[in-house]
């Protein structure tokens, strides 16, 4: 078994945030897998956004407000 650390991208309304998770690696055909820990973390990242919770959000995450660059 294997850990590698990678990040995930979140996209809520008008945010993104960037959550920092660690995958599991094991030779078989469903892997990489992510630890409950880290499930429920893209979670909360994903309900804070969605509720505006921006405090918890960035305790969790690296948070971006996206501006569109052409209408």
């Amino acid at each position: 078994m294997a850990y590698r650390q990678t990040t995930k991208l979140i996209h809520e309304g008008g945010y993104a945030a960037e959550v920092d998770v660690t995958l599991i690696v094991i030779e078989d055909e469903w892997s990489p897998y992510l630890s409950l820990k880290d499930a429920y973390k893209l979670d909360d990242v994903r309900q804070a956004l969605r509720q505006g919770d921006l405090e918890t959000a960035t305790h969790l995450a690296r948070v971006f407000k996206l501006t569109p660059v052409a209408a």
